[in-house]
């Protein structure tokens, strides 16, 4: 039951349906006995920035921002922090008072997962692919860097797009046709592909080394064709749920005050909204 002092927090995205954030954040509201709520919010691309503010005058604590957004809020941010800055997009929304606090914990909850599913896996291990140059690309890679990755390629259907990117990020970058997997430690899948609805994703994992880390952030399914194709190889996988998992404890933290944790009850509450298989 709310009362008339709910927090009040939710999803921005274009669509919002699909997200599982709100099962996540239901799930911790109950077990931390909180008076809140967290809802999807439909919200079209022009509508953006008038809808954020109209929830700042409503009294919402704040907001996840997800595609297609999140470059959108960092330009609507009155201040951002370095994680934003970094991956040049926002995808928590934290109102204080007036004024809109962005940050990105896209990049923290991708690494939390990697070292999760993968145990003792380090940024620092080798070289990383990554193929996309989006929202969550920017994330994923500025993490990996910042945990010191030695060597990061870009891989995206637009070469213009990575060069950017590599730009934007600086150190260790290079952008590439085609992904160099020999010698990779950890190859990562940021794009729609693999997705339920989109199609697979078409590479040959032969040239990675058997100690090689797959990543992959598309959750739905949760077994994406990629993941299945690594496992059959004997390398490790790592599903995209612990990502939206782990990257959703800071903004719970800050709108709800309570540390939320990551377990085995959690992720089999929220995966059991998810398909397994494609």
């Amino acid at each position: 039951m709310l009362s008339g002092k709910a927090r009040l927090a939710g999803v921005l995205g274009w669509p919002a349906s699909h997200s599982r954030s709100p099962r996540l954040h239901g799930y911790w509201l109950r077990q931390h006995g909180i008076d809140g709520t967290y809802i999807p919010l439909q919200v079209r691309p022009e509508d953006f920035a008038a809808a954020v503010r109209a929830l700042v005058a409503l009294g919402f604590r704040g907001a996840n921002v997800t595609i297609p957004h999140k470059e959108a809020a960092f330009a609507l941010c009155d201040e951002v922090d370095a994680s934003a800055h970094r991956a040049g997009a926002v995808n928590t929304l934290v109102f204080d008072q007036n004024r809109i606090q962005g940050s990105n914990t896209d990049g923290f909850g991708f690494l939390e997962s990697v070292r999760e599913q993968a145990p003792g896996w380090r940024a620092a291990d080798g070289p990383a692919v990554l193929l996309g140059a989006g929202g969550a690309a920017r994330a994923i890679a500025a993490a990996l860097l910042d945990a010191g990755c030695p060597r990061l390629t870009l891989v995206n259907r637009s070469r213009a797009r990575a060069e950017a990117l590599a730009g934007a990020l600086g150190g260790p970058v290079a952008v590439a046709e085609a992904p160099p997997l020999e010698g990779a430690a950890l190859l990562v899948n940021s794009t729609s592909l693999g997705m339920a609805g989109a199609p697979p994703l078409e590479i040959d994992l032969a040239p990675l080394p058997a100690h090689a880390v797959v990543a992959d952030a598309v959750y739905v399914p949760l077994e994406t064709p990629l993941l299945a194709a690594a496992r059959a190889r004997g390398l490790r996988g790592v599903d995209g749920l612990g990502m939206l998992l782990h990257q959703a404890r800071p903004g719970f933290a800050a709108w709800f005050g309570a540390a939320p944790t990551v377990d085995a009850a959690l992720r089999e509450f929220v995966a059991d909204d998810i398909p397994r298989h494609a």
